[in-house]
């Protein structure tokens, strides 16, 4: 076990080596490695690539849903959970939302798939402040179950509205119009995967602004420890529910996106156990830390498709990996270091919602961590 401990504080200390080199490095160096991000991703359709990454499916399909939903998912709870440390286990409520948004106007009013776009990141982040207003003022575990009630909520109501399709759902959702070359339609998925592209990209281009923003500097302030920032005059409120409209926002945006691919949902598309699952994603990659969110996103929408000969198995090797995961490596696969030195004093890098106690191995960590 001290082996295997070794073994990732020296992985832990070659990821600070690249941040650092990466915190130093020239404007044009940076926009290399971006265009190369981008180039990648966009080369990950090809064939070649499919026989090894999923022999058993449909690549272009799994690119889409559900790799390419997860990571959108993820970096918009991402907000709440890994910049505001706010535990929201309802945030599939919001990827509702969006989806029903276009269900339902694009059938029943025949709104256009940009406009329903626009209206289902609106709806969804201004149910995220109807959700937030009355219960931020709660913490830790009575926010987690608040929301999980949310995300109920949303379901049901969903489930028992027969002018939103009921159980039976709503079929022939519109599909995007053709940009450029690109033609939308459930047998070309390549098109829905680079529309996912574009918008993860713009996602994140606005997470790492508010990162780098007073507001992402305040969102720290509250997770690290939200008495001594209110004392210091700083309105957590006002930013935790701007954490929630933001986040919420992002939900509907992937929500919009998925309908438009799916062409039907009905309410069970839409359980407890993605918000579950999206949470997953954030912790298991490094919550607050995009490119640890991301990569963590994408190997828990991936793994269990490229293991799909295990059949049954699958799901409990995933689980006995994520396990043996979080006791060797808590803080995520990619975390920053203010959220190992969090994790490392005891306060889990989620404020409320983290651990009280350091971990025995506490001092070393925090100096590692230096």
């Amino acid at each position: 076990m001290m082996n295997v401990k070794t073994s990732t504080r020296q992985i832990s200390g070659t990821f600070d080596k690249v941040r650092d080199r990466w915190a130093t490095a020239p404007g044009y160096q940076r926009w290399i490695v971006y265009v190369l991000v981008i180039v990648l991703a966009l080369l990950l359709p090809n064939d070649g690539i499919a026989s090894f990454m999923s022999p058993d499916a449909d690549w272009a399909t799994i690119l889409f849903d559900p790799i390419g939903i997860y990571i959108l998912l993820a970096l918009g709870l991402n907000i709440v959970v890994g910049h505001a440390g706010l535990l929201d286990l309802g945030f599939v409520a919001f990827f509702a939302i969006g989806a029903y948004s276009l269900a339902y106007m694009g059938t029943k009013h025949g709104w256009s798939f940009w406009t329903c776009l626009v209206l289902g990141i609106v709806l969804a982040a201004v149910a995220g402040v109807v959700l937030g207003g009355p219960t931020l003022r709660l913490r830790g575990d009575y926010l987690a179950i608040v929301t999980l009630g949310f995300g109920e909520i949303v379901r049901i109501v969903a489930l028992n509205t027969n002018e939103i399709g009921g159980a039976q759902g709503i079929f022939g959702i519109p599909t995007p119009p053709a940009i450029g070359g690109l033609e939308f339609s459930l047998a070309n998925p390549v098109s829905y995967y680079y529309l996912v592209v574009f918008m993860i990209a713009l996602v994140v281009i606005v997470s790492r602004r508010l990162e780098k923003s007073r507001v992402g500097r305040a969102w720290t302030a509250i997770r690290e420890d939200e008495d001594a920032a209110e004392l210091m005059g700083v309105p957590t409120f006002k930013f935790k529910l701007l954490a929630f409209f933001v986040g919420a926002s992002i939900g509907g945006f992937a929500g919009v996106a998925e309908a438009a691919k799916i062409n039907y949902i009905q309410p069970q598309n839409f359980p407890f156990l993605l918000s579950a699952t999206i949470l997953v994603c954030v912790v298991f990659g490094g919550p607050g830390n995009i490119p640890g969110v991301i990569v963590g996103a994408f190997l828990i929408a991936w793994l269990p498709e490229r293991f799909r000969e295990f059949h049954d198995y699958r799901y409990m090797i995933f689980g006995a990996v994520l396990v043996i995961m979080m006791i060797l490596r808590p803080e995520g696969l990619l975390p920053s270091r203010r959220r190992r030195a969090e994790m490392a004093e005891g306060s889990g890098g989620m404020g409320s919602m983290g651990g009280e106690v350091a971990s025995p191995d506490a001092h070393v960590e925090a100096e590692v961590a230096k």
